[in-house]
């Protein structure tokens, strides 16, 4: 199924956490938490400004963002979890 977002939002998919510490040790499945970085899946057409015109998005497909632990809206595509966030709710964008 593929998912177009509208205006400001992003659809993006969680990265997979780390399994190991820095030092080596290994991390068990119920001591993790959810990571906060994720991959932008697809991105909307842009906010709409007071004067009518569409501002553009900053992010593209393929970026890799940081974002807040409570923010977005958890989806289901296909069996794979995503994420629905505002474009204001991405903290940074990791560049490797």
């Amino acid at each position: 199924m593929k998912l177009r977002p509208l205006y400001d939002r992003i659809l993006v998919k969680r990265v997979e956490a780390e399994n190991k510490t820095a030092s080596g040790l290994i991390i068990p499945d119920a001591a993790k938490e959810k990571p906060l970085e994720a991959e932008v899946v697809a991105v909307g057409s842009g906010r709409i400004t007071k004067d009518g015109k569409t501002r553009e998005m900053s992010l593209k497909v393929g970026d890799h963002i940081l974002f807040g632990k409570y923010t977005g809206d958890e989806i289901k595509l296909d069996g794979t979890e995503h994420i629905i966030l505002r474009e204001e709710d991405v903290l940074a964008v990791v560049e490797r």
